[in-house]
């Protein structure tokens, strides 16, 4: 089931994510060469609708939940209520808090349930059934190569929310595609280094891996990165996604040769595997006269509360932390704390800043026709976005900018700071030639639906 909501007056509505509120009245205002587009579900009346995409239900699920909070949080202030959150820090700036292009925008929401097929059925619903000129969210590389594929054809601009895997911008890209959100390139150049110097270059990794295009990005990614460094890979075995159960997986690394367990998990998986690891002894286990160590290459908050004392020490890679001092960051907190009572997670970041995104650029193109659109996000160079200095690059549709390597905090103050930013890593450490992943954009052209 999807909601429609044009505004949000009641605190309890943005908190359950669920309750609509009724439309208000608006005057319908034109927009520059508006009588010349003909594309798919053109807004014709007083509002624009948005589709917020996220996984409501299955191992991604707080993810989900926060990005639509966050969603439902830009949806208010691009109708210039709340405080504005980071429409006072975005430069360049094209948007005035009053809507899309002087309409109203709404929003439908669908559970993607962390599965591809689910997700493309429930973007396909927005899009034929709502009207839904953009579609946004998911919190899985499957779930966004899925809708992106889809979206492509249907002529709909995706703007990807947490889609970690190299394909989203690699060999899968699409020219109606874009993310924000990092990848795991990203991941092992700026997290190679650091674990070379915290647990030396002889060290022998076992990697798990979540057994889809995220997953075999992530070990393909940290494990170029690391025998860069000097180590050695020992195994690399495959988990299903949602598994639950780890043991039967983590039993066989005790006596592997192996000195660092590497979990290329996300989610509640990554929240499970790591606990049984850690209740198999591995974190007090000795193996080749050196301290076993554990490292998880993509994590954030939302995770460390989930896995509560095991995240001590576990070092890995951020897109975005609500500890970074930057106004952007600052405002968006804030924002998201008075809304919720707590701070955001990444999750939450890059799907609000995707959602401002797509909402300037239409500003900035004079127009909501998608062809006009991407042009305006190509190339696109931003910053008070909570990220510092961002290209939005015009060759796959990637945001470059800096990386954080985080470190679970060993004293921590409470449970929203359990992540210590242990260093920030230059976008131009990170930054790579777009054909070393293949792909092809493909068309850009207007379609109807």
């Amino acid at each position: 089931m999807t909601d429609k909501t044009f505004s949000f007056s009641r605190r309890t509505a943005l908190k359950t994510g669920l309750a609509g509120v009724a439309a208000i009245a608006t005057p319908t205002f034109f927009i520059r060469d508006a009588w010349a587009d003909d594309f798919c579900n053109m807004p014709k009346g007083s509002t624009v609708t948005l589709g917020f995409n996220v996984p409501q239900t299955g191992p991604y699920a707080d993810e989900g939940m926060d990005e639509l909070r966050a969603l439902q949080l830009a949806v208010k202030h691009l109708n210039g209520e709340g405080d504005g959150g980071m429409l006072k820090t975005m430069k360049p700036l094209a948007l005035e808090g009053k809507g899309i292009l002087g309409k109203k925008v709404a929003f439908v929401s669908g559970d993607t349930q962390t599965k591809s097929d689910a997700a493309r059925a429930s973007a396909k619903r927005m899009i034929e059934k709502d009207g839904a000129l953009m579609i946004t969210g998911g919190s899985s590389s499957g779930v966004a190569v899925a809708v992106q594929s889809l979206c492509q054809d249907a002529g709909v601009i995706f703007m990807a929310g947490l889609t970690h895997s190299n394909d989203t911008t690699g060999k899968d890209k699409r020219a109606f595609g874009f993310r924000h959100f990092f990848n795991a390139y990203m991941s092992g150049q700026a997290l190679g280094p650091v674990l070379a110097a915290e647990y030396g270059k002889d060290r022998k990794a076992y990697h798990l891996t979540a057994d889809y295009t995220w997953g075999w990005t992530q070990e393909e990614s940290i494990k170029d990165a690391t025998e860069k460094q000097g180590w050695t890979t020992v195994k690399t075995v495959r988990t299903p996604l949602g598994a639950g159960d780890f043991s039967q997986y983590i039993t066989p690394v005790i006596n592997s040769g192996a000195d660092v367990l590497i979990l290329n998990h996300y989610g509640k998986d990554m929240v499970n595997s790591l606990t049984q690891a850690v209740q198999f002894g591995l974190r007090d286990k000795t193996a080749n006269g050196k301290k076993f160590e554990i490292v998880v290459p993509l994590f954030s908050e939302l995770m460390a509360q989930g896995a509560g004392e095991n995240i001590k020490g576990i070092i890995g890679t951020a897109n975005w932390d609500w500890k970074l001092d930057n106004e952007g960051t600052k405002a968006f907190t804030k924002s998201f704390g008075a809304e919720y009572g707590a701070p955001p997670s990444q999750a939450a970041q890059t799907c609000y800043v995707q959602a401002l995104l797509y909402a300037d650029a239409c500003e900035r193109a004079g127009t909501f026709n998608p062809t006009k659109v991407i042009e305006a996000l190509e190339g696109f160079e931003f910053d008070g976005l909570g990220n510092g200095k961002t290209l939005y690059r015009a060759a796959d549709h990637q945001c470059f900018k800096d990386v954080l390597v985080v470190q679970g905090k060993d004293d921590p103050k409470d449970k929203y700071d359990l992540l210590s930013i242990k260093k920030i890593v230059p976008a131009k450490d990170v930054t790579y030639d777009p054909s070393i992943f293949g792909g092809e954009l493909g068309s850009k052209d207007a379609k109807k639906c």
